[in-house]
């Protein structure tokens, strides 16, 4: 059903990050931006008064592990209730695609249990629009994904036969419009793999035109090292290289951005590069005896054996049961935690960085998720802009909608153009506030007044998603395009 939107009298912050806010009126029409302007006019659009409202473009997340909540809970409530309109599933060498199992091993069970039904791209795909999500969902295919679907002991690198099967299942994906690959090397069962495995996947990436996304082997003592791991095999692969949720953990690292972050401008001056970051001070992923140091805080997101623990403290859970935390963890597993690992500083040195974008790397599955699922977005705008000062409104929307569709080479979306697809936040710059917190992570966000996906109004600061619009993207796919 075509819809048609005249926006009136907002700040109009276009997600160029060049441009200076103007007070104007925004026209929808179908899936499209028709016209921005002063004193439009419409005689069939419906109308918003957007007075004392920032009229942006819909912010991309292009951090998620989302690939099975699109199909699950196509509302995506967590997502657009941020003013969130498009996804980037398939991190950390995470996927659904092209895995079938009903038995996932950590870190795949990040996804869920249920959602590896997937031989192609293409099933996906059609599974995504059948479901109807909220959101538009572009996808990355992860590589320990594909070393699962090609190999019965991940411990070791790949065969040149199971390499050969894994480079043919990822050109077949990226032929049916997979964004790009996506690598963990930082878990165990990607660890094995030398960076010659993944530079021949990345090989067939560029040949599609693709992005490469690492989350990198080390993030702590040895960073420097896996960062050079990463900008080299891209490099020489000749794609694109995002660094996943940008950070330098632990304490003994604390500071350490100071000498990441100038490393990351040298690499973009030979090669593309961006990356990404939640605005907390704790990560979230699953539960490992490694990072459990009893210095850091570790706060359980769920576990299997004792699902009754999630959203408690892992030194309160050692204590009454009266064992050490590492002890503590290894009874409590399978599970997931919140690990307390960055410093307040290094997060603003990399938010305010140049190049990066933000992805919330929110997990849906967690029994009691990092805030981050419901709250990354508006945390920018309340904490980092409002607040802090890190940077001017327009490079805040900059780092949520255009550097982001073009790091990842979306078509005509991620700017307020005429022609361009109508996704649209309207938000109260004033009244814009994450309310998430760790203590109690599922609260929606305030001050996100209207979403516009496609064209469409899918939310209007409720407690409901009005209308599901969204769709699988394809790569080099503009609106209209599946």
């Amino acid at each position: 059903m075509s819809e048609s939107w005249l926006l009136q009298g907002g700040l109009i912050v276009d997600g160029s990050g060049a441009t200076p806010a103007w007070r104007g009126d925004v026209l929808l029409q179908g899936e499209r931006i028709v016209a921005m302007g002063e004193g439009l006019t419409s005689a069939s659009a419906r109308r918003l008064d957007c007075a004392g409202k920032v009229i942006a473009p819909g912010f991309i997340d292009v951090h998620t592990h989302d690939d099975a909540l699109v199909l699950e809970q196509p509302d995506c409530l967590p997502k657009i209730s941020q003013g969130i309109t498009t996804v980037v599933a398939g991190n950390c060498g995470i996927s659904l695609v092209p895995l079938l199992t009903e038995a996932p091993q950590p870190p795949l069970n990040l996804l869920g249990r249920t959602g590896f039904r997937f031989a192609s791209f293409a099933a996906y795909q059609e599974a995504v629009n059948a479901a109807l999500p909220a959101v538009n969902v572009v996808s990355l295919i992860g590589h320990t994904a594909l070393r699962y679907a090609t190999m019965g002991d991940v411990t070791r690198p790949a065969s040149p036969a199971e390499l050969a099967r894994m480079e043919a299942l990822l050109d077949a994906a990226l032929a049916e419009g997979a964004q790009g690959l996506s690598s963990g090397l930082f878990y165990q069962p990607a660890a094995a793999a030398p960076a010659a495995e993944v530079l021949a996947l990345a090989r067939i990436v560029a040949r599609h035109g693709g992005v490469y996304a690492s989350h990198l082997r080390d993030e702590m003592a040895a960073i420097l090292e896996a960062m050079h791991e990463a900008a080299d095999t891209a490099f020489e692969a000749g794609v694109p290289l995002i660094f996943s949720h940008h950070k330098c953990a632990g304490p003994a690292n604390w500071g350490r951005t100071q000498e990441t972050l100038p490393l990351i401008d040298r690499f973009a001056a030979r090669q593309g590069v961006g990356l990404d970051v939640y605005p907390y001070l704790a990560g979230s992923t699953v539960l490992r005896e490694d990072l459990v140091d009893g210095v850091i805080e570790v706060l359980l997101t769920w576990s299997e054996p004792y699902p009754e623990l999630g959203g408690r403290s892992l030194a309160d859970i050692a204590a009454e049961w009266g064992v050490d935390q590492k002890e503590a963890c290894r009874r409590l597993q399978p599970g997931g935690a919140c690990y307390f690992q960055m410093h307040e500083d290094d997060v603003e040195r990399v938010l305010a960085h140049r190049l990066t974008m933000i992805g919330s790397d929110g997990l849906p599955h967690d029994r009691h998720p990092h805030p981050r699922l419901w709250g990354a977005f508006p945390r920018v705008l309340a904490r980092y802009w409002r607040e802090r000062g890190l940077f001017t409104l327009e490079q805040a929307v900059h780092k949520m909608t255009g550097l982001s569709a073009r790091q990842f080479r979306l078509q005509e979306r991620g700017e307020l153009r005429p022609g361009w697809a109508a996704d649209v936040v309207v938000f109260d710059p004033e009244r814009v506030q994450d309310l998430a917190s760790f203590e109690a992570p599922l609260l929606r966000s305030q001050g996100i007044d209207a979403v516009f996906v496609n064209g469409r109004q899918a939310y209007d600061g409720g407690t409901a998603v009005l209308v599901r619009a969204g769709r699988a993207l394809r790569r080099s796919s503009g609106p209209g395009q599946g």
